[in-house]
C-alpha cells in the first residue's frame, strides 16, 4: 500500500473532477490523491500534469491508504446511483472521523438521506455545492458545503485554498448541516435559470423593437456590464452575440436551435418552493419557458393562432433600450429576492442556520450568477438579518422606484405586441401582489368554503367560520381547515 502522503483526494476524474484535482494540487500545502473507476483516466491525468505531483491510486484500498487522517475525499461523479456506489465503497475503507464530500449536483433530500446513513458509521458526510463550471473548478469556484461542524474544521482550510476570491474573501462558507449546502446550490441554479431567461427576453425585445443585429446588441450588453447590471451572465451574453458561425457566416445565435436544455436543478427549485409554500414565480416561468421551447411539435401546430394586430414599432431606440435595461434590473432583483426567500424557508423547515448575507458574499465570485449587486444583498442582510422581504431594503426600494415606469411600459409593450416575456411579466405581477393592500384571495376562500367547506377567517373578528351554503346560508363558527 502507498504511504499516507495526501491531505485530500478526488474520486471521479471526468472534466470537473480533473480540473478540481488540478486546482487543489496547485495550492500550497495540498497533496492530492486521485482515483477513477477506469484506470485510463487516472493514468492520463497523472501523465498530462506531472507538475501536480498527484498520488495515483488504482483501488479504493490504495486510495484510502494514500490519505492522511482524517481522510478527506471529494466525490465528483454523476449524481444518482453512481454517487451511492462510490459512497458505499469509501465507507468500506474509511474509518470514523474521516470525511466524504459529494461535490456533484445532488438533490438535497438525497444528501440528507446519505448524511444520516454515513453518520451512523462514524464517518462525516458533506454535500457541497460547487458552482463555476469547468473553468471555475480549475481556477476557483464558489463552494457551498454542508455537513457537520467537525468536518468543517478539516475541510474549511482546504476549500478556502481553492475557492474563488472576491474583494479579498474566499467564496466559501459552511452553509449549514446535512443537506444545506446542496439546497443552497439548488436555489443558486434556480436563480440562474431566471437570470438567463430575463436576459434572453431583454435581447428578444431589443432585437424585435430596434432591428439591431446581434453584434450591435452585444455592444449594448457590454455597455450594461459597465454599470449596475455588471455580472458574469451579462458579460458572456455579449460574447455569444458577437460570435459568427464559421460555416454560414451568420450570427451564431441565429443558427443555434431555439430549444433550451435543462439538467433538473431549476425544476427542483420550483418543486421544493411549492412544497415550502414559497412563491418563486420568476424562477418558475424561466423553467416553464425552457419546457415550452423544447416542444417544437406543439409550437409548429400553433404558429397560425391569432396574435397581436401590429408588430412592435419603436420610435426612440435609445429610450426603449434604457427601458429594457431598467425592466431587466427590476426583474433580476425579484428573482434573487424570491431565491433568498426560498433559502430562508428551507432553513426553517429543515432546522438549518443559514447566514443569508454570507451566501450573497460567496456568490460574488466563481459562480455563474456572480454579479455586482450581490454586495448590496449582503449589506441588506447584514443590516437586517431577519429582513422579511429583500425588496424592502432601502437600496432595492430606490432601484425599483427608478425602474417602475420602464418596467411597466416594457411588460405592456410586450403583451400588446405579442412578444412572450413571461419572466418580466411574472416578476412585475409578483411585485404588485406583494404591495397590494388587498388581494382577490378573499374570493378564492369563499369559493373553497362553498364547494368544500374549507372555512375562512374574517377581517373584523377572530376565529374561523363556515357559511352553510347548501342550507340557510347562515354563518357558523367552524374548525380551521385551511
Amino acid at each position: 500500500m502507498p504511504e499516507a502522503s495526501a491531505n485530500i483526494g478526488v474520486v471521479g476524474l471526468a472534466v470537473m473532477g480533473s480540473n478540481l484535482a488540478r486546482n487543489l494540487a496547485s495550492r500550497e500545502g495540498n497533496t492530492v490523491a486521485v482515483f477513477n473507476r477506469s484506470r485510463s483516466k487516472t493514468d492520463e491525468l497523472v501523465a498530462a500534469h506531472p507538475e501536480a505531483e498527484f498520488v495515483p491510486a488504482f483501488s479504493y484500498e490504495e486510495f484510502a491508504a494514500s490519505l492522511q487522517k482524517p481522510r478527506t475525499a471529494i466525490i465528483m461523479v454523476k449524481a444518482g446511483a453512481g454517487t451511492d456506489a462510490v459512497i458505499d465503497a469509501l465507507t468500506g475503507v474509511f474509518e470514523p472521523g474521516d470525511i466524504i464530500v459529494d461535490g456533484g449536483n445532488a438533490l438535497f433530500t438525497d444528501t440528507i438521506r446519505r448524511e444520516k446513513a454515513v453518520r451512523a458509521t462514524g464517518i462525516n458526510f458533506v454535500g457541497a455545492g460547487i458552482s463555476g463550471g469547468e473553468e471555475g473548478a480549475l481556477t476557483g469556484p464558489s463552494i457551498m458545503p454542508g455537513g457537520s461542524d467537525e468536518s468543517w474544521v478539516t475541510l474549511g482550510p482546504i476549500l478556502r485554498s481553492i475557492a474563488a476570491v472576491a474583494e479579498g474573501e474566499p467564496c466559501v462558507t459552511h452553509v449549514g448541516h446535512d443537506g444545506a449546502g446542496h439546497f443552497v446550490k439548488m436555489v443558486h441554479n434556480g436563480i440562474e435559470y431566471a437570470d438567463m431567461q430575463l436576459i434572453a427576453e431583454a435581447y428578444d425585445l431589443i432585437r424585435r423593437g430596434t432591428s439591431k443585429t446581434p453584434a450591435e446588441i452585444a455592444d449594448v450588453f457590454a455597455e450594461w456590464n459597465r454599470g449596475e447590471l455588471e455580472s458574469y451572465l451579462i458579460e458572456i451574453t455579449a460574447e455569444v452575440l458577437r460570435q459568427t458561425d464559421a460555416a454560414t457566416g451568420l450570427p451564431l445565435v441565429d443558427v443555434i436551435l431555439d430549444q433550451a436544455g435543462a439538467k433538473g436543478t431549476g425544476a427542483w427549485t420550483v418543486q421544493t418552493a411549492l412544497n415550502l409554500g414559497v412563491p418563486v414565480s420568476g424562477i418558475a416561468e424561466a423553467v416553464f419557458a425552457r419546457s415550452l421551447s423544447s416542444h417544437p411539435e406543439q409550437r409548429a401546430v400553433s404558429r397560425d393562432l391569432p396574435g397581436a394586430e401590429e408588430d412592435l414599432e419603436v420610435e426612440d431606440a435609445d429610450a426603449f433600450i434604457e427601458d429594457v435595461r431598467l425592466a431587466l434590473y427590476a426583474s433580476k432583483i425579484v428573482a434573487y429576492s424570491q431565491g433568498f426567500d426560498e433559502i430562508r424557508a428551507g432553513a426553517a423547515a429543515y432546522d438549518w442556520t443559514i447566514d443569508l448575507g454570507a451566501i450573497a458574499k460567496i456568490w460574488r465570485g466563481g459562480c455563474i450568477i456572480r454579479a455586482q449587486f450581490l454586495n448590496r444583498i449582503s449589506d441588506a442582510y447584514q443590516t437586517t438579518p431577519d429582513l422579511p422581504v429583500l425588496l424592502t431594503a432601502p437600496y432595492f426600494v430606490d432601484a425599483l422606484t427608478r425602474a417602475q415606469g420602464a418596467w411597466r411600459r416594457i411588460v405592456a409593450t410586450a403583451a400588446a405586441s405579442g412578444i412572450p416575456a413571461p419572466a418580466f411579466s411574472s416578476s412585475l405581477a409578483y411585485y404588485d401582489g406583494l404591495r397590494a393592500e388587498r388581494l382577490p384571495a378573499a374570493l378564492i376562500q369563499g369559493q373553497r368554503d362553498f364547494f368544500g367547506a374549507h372555512t375562512y377567517q374574517r377581517t373584523d373578528k377572530p376565529r374561523t367560520f363556515h357559511t352553510q351554503w347548501s342550507g340557510d346560508r347562515t354563518e357558523v363558527e367552524a374548525e380551521d381547515t385551511h
